[in-house]
């Protein structure tokens, strides 16, 4: 296995580390990342056999748990108890669960709100020069989730703070404040949750907190924890993924100088929001562990043992598609790995599709004109890739 050296919080690989992934393809399916001392699949064929092959998984084997100090206990608490860091027979039963409260008629519901919301951002924003990271990309779906779980809008700005600071938790540029913080806002986003949920069993609405609480199959129940980090975490991993695609596709088709009009024509929007998940995904890198000793694209990994999976890689893999480093959302859509694979498949992803296909064609029809105020640049956030901010200029025209 080949062993090569890029630090994620180098500032070129930021701005774009495709340059990076399409080197690593040439070294085979896996290479050895010194600066995270990790092997990682890069090739299309090798990042989906880790997601779907069941002697890999999120749990770490017994005996072998990750090392975190007392300090990120309210954080880690959280982890222990959520669908993403968990594996069979416990997933199962979860997934299941939150399948029922979280159905397809439900996110369906939500398109009007999708549609309205949508509309009064871009409205209040004006002509000239306009700002769409904070104004649409953060604020969209953090406001439509606050409507899938029945909470008020009043209280937008304090989830995405927390928000925020739990997902540093994931970044290269993690360290002993950011886990702090992280492990605060675990505690009182947990805690508001917990009287949500409360205010719920006295009185039951028409949102997801109650549809969680009356959830059952097979006469088991989610446990409050376990209501407490799904809501959490369909809040974090939704809204920051949304957030990020909705800026890299506004960045991406304006680079592409096509015409909006038939990019954006009613039979084309799927086409284009999954070739904007395709080329410019918000999570690029994500972890497996090995359940058992296993041989795999020539290296034996031992029990226990991790594996990074660079979904962004994957994406632009020439045994997936022709000209993988060209954005073409006039092209038959291909399976990308950008919301994961096998029984980890994001559960909102259906809901996250929802809001880029409602959005993206918004913002175009509103400024079909768009260009840049200034360079777009990424935040130093690896492994997620997008803007804080996104400043742009209209044309005047509506």
């Amino acid at each position: 296995m080949k062993s090569v050296r890029q630090s994620p919080l180098e500032p070129d690989f930021v701005q774009s580390p495709y340059e990076f992934y399409e080197s690593l393809r040439r070294h085979g399916d896996l290479v050895y990342w010194e600066d995270y001392q990790i092997a990682c699949a890069v090739s299309w064929r090798a990042v989906n056999y880790f997601l779907r092959d069941r002697r890999w998984g999120r749990e770490v084997p017994d005996g072998q748990d990750r090392e975190y100090g007392s300090h990120l206990e309210p954080f880690m608490h959280l982890e222990r108890n959520s669908m993403l860091e968990l594996d069979r027979p416990r997933h199962t039963r979860l997934r299941g669960l939150v399948s029922r409260a979280f159905t397809s008629r439900s996110i369906a519901a939500l398109k009007p709100d999708i549609e309205i919301i949508t509309d009064e951002i871009l409205g209040g924003l004006g002509e000239g020069e306009i700002e769409l990271q904070k104004s649409l990309g953060e604020r969209l779906p953090v406001l439509v989730i606050t409507r899938l779980l029945g909470i008020g809008e009043d209280i937008a700005d304090q989830l995405l703070s927390w928000s925020h600071d739990m997902v540093t938790m994931y970044q290269a540029r993690r360290n002993h404040a950011t886990e702090l913080r992280a492990a605060n806002a675990a505690r009182e986003f947990t805690a508001f949750i917990r009287a949500e949920i409360e205010q719920r069993r006295r009185k039951p609405g028409d949102d997801l907190i109650s549809r969680l609480i009356a959830a059952e199959e097979d006469g088991s129940r989610l446990t409050e924890d376990e209501m407490i980090s799904t809501c959490i975490l369909l809040l974090n991993a939704g809204h920051e993924a949304t957030a990020y695609t909705l800026g890299n596709g506004i960045k991406t088709i304006v680079e592409s100088e096509l015409a909006v009009n038939r990019v954006f024509d009613p039979d084309n929007v799927n086409n284009v929001v999954e070739e904007v998940l395709r080329f410019d995904p918000p999570l690029h890198k994500f972890e497996r562990y090995a359940k058992e000793d296993v041989s795999a694209f020539g290296h034996d990994f031992r029990r226990g043992e991790m594996v990074a999976v660079l979904l962004a890689a994957a994406n632009r893999d020439p045994e997936l598609l022709a000209n993988p480093q060209v954005f073409d959302p006039m092209r038959k859509p291909v399976a990308n790995v950008s919301f994961g694979a096998g029984i980890h498949f994001c559960v909102g992803a259906p809901l996250a599709r929802m809001e880029l296909a409602v959005a993206l064609p918004a913002v175009f029809r509103k400024y079909p004109g768009l260009t840049f105020a200034a360079t777009p640049r990424y935040a130093n956030r690896y492994h997620f890739h997008g803007f804080d901010r996104l400043v742009m200029l209209t044309d005047g025209r509506a």
